[in-house]
């Protein structure tokens, strides 16, 4: 698979966990229903240990994270929290470790699957290639 895997867009196809996940980390019920089952594109451009990972929610809203691996970078939680973490590859997945959830994203057949873990309820997001 390489170190470019992750790079294009992909567009959320469907999930697992998702209410019991975000009652865990606490977000407040607006926003819980603005994500549910919602259409977000991902959009990952990287360059070698460089990436910059865009999520497009309908409506115009966006959030972008960029960070290095292995280097610490500010990022952005799905609530809006700004944080900092250090973003890891191990076994070809991204791993990082947010607030109040561990997060891993991978390419598995050709799709971008991502998980996050709190209090052990492990809340899944498939997204198909678009482009």
């Amino acid at each position: 698979q390489g170190n470019m895997a992750f790079a294009g867009k992909y567009e959320f196809e469907g999930d697992e966990n998702y209410d019991d996940f975000v009652n865990k980390i606490g977000l407040p019920s607006d926003k819980i229903e603005m994500g549910r089952n919602c259409k977000i594109v991902t959009e990952v451009v990287q360059n070698g240990n460089d990436f910059t990972w865009t999520q497009h929610f309908p409506g115009g809203r966006t959030t972008t994270n960029t960070f290095t691996i292995g280097k610490e970078a500010d990022m952005e939680t799905m609530g809006g929290k700004k944080f900092k973490a250090t973003v890891k590859m191990e076994d070809g997945k991204i791993v990082a470790d947010f607030p109040n959830y561990h997060h891993t994203a991978e390419i598995c057949g050709g799709k971008l699957v991502e998980t996050s873990i709190a209090s052990g309820v492990a809340y899944k997001r498939t997204s198909k290639r678009i482009a």
